[in-house]
């Protein structure tokens, strides 16, 4: 993990509270467990409440109302939601008071990163950082400052570089960064449980995404995907 430094793009010079409000987004519930028990740990740090989908948690936070959470941690690799809307919709649901957003996912996808620093994210560690450094990154976040996994704080000159170039090279911007994954697996010949696996994904997630891709590409089955993603580059 590293500090960002640069200045945080919150008006906030500290932490909302005293007391580190968290919400929790993930759809693993063996991954909320383990975090959740971690938080219990530590007096400053409160989770305040957790959701399988951004979807839920839109819900449970309209729900909740205000004081939200000063800091939500999400995955949002098996969502359709793209990180850049997800932090749209938090924003509008604090209804502009401080919340900040960090990022945690099992595959940092150039795509994702940008798209999530570019719409304000605080931080976009691994999904497999040491639960001490995931508290510390929490902490961090909520006081302002920025949270990167190592291998994201080395690419770092070369995701700004990549902003402007990024959409007009993205193959098939239709699909979801997930998405192109799972095809660029797909058309190398692997199946649903071999993507579930390299992915770190239940094969029902799969067969969505796979289901998805047919849609969007508007192809009728798995021949034509790879056909379609073949002449486009992706899988060879």
């Amino acid at each position: 993990m590293r500090r960002s430094t640069g200045a945080p793009r919150s008006s906030h010079s500290g932490p909302c509270t005293e007391t580190v409000r968290v919400f929790l987004v993930d759809d693993h519930p063996l991954f909320r467990a383990g975090v959740r028990l971690e938080l219990e740990k530590f007096p400053d740090i409160e989770l305040v409440g957790e959701a399988s989908t951004p979807e839920e948690a839109a819900h449970a936070l309209r729900r909740r109302g205000w004081p939200g959470p000063d800091v939500i941690l999400a995955d949002l690799s098996a969502s359709e939601i793209r990180e850049d809307e997800f932090i749209r919709t938090a924003t509008e649901l604090s209804d502009g008071r401080c919340v900040r957003v960090l990022f945690v996912a099992t595959a940092e996808t150039d795509e994702a990163v940008i798209a999530a620093m570019s719409a304000g994210a605080h931080g976009f560690l691994e999904k497999n950082t040491p639960r001490d450094e995931l508290v510390q990154a929490i902490r961090l976040v909520a006081g302002g400052g920025a949270a990167f996994s190592p291998m994201v704080a080395a690419r770092m000159g070369t995701y700004f570089s990549a902003v402007r170039a990024l959409p007009d090279t993205v193959v098939f911007p239709d699909l979801t960064a997930r998405e192109r994954e799972v095809l660029d697996l797909l058309a190398r010949g692997h199946g649903n449980r071999e993507i579930a696996r390299r992915l770190v994904l239940a094969e029902k997630t799969v067969r969505n995404h796979v289901s998805h891709i047919f849609a969007k590409l508007q192809v009728r089955d798995r021949a034509e995907a790879v056909v379609r993603a073949r002449n486009a580059g992706v899988g060879l």
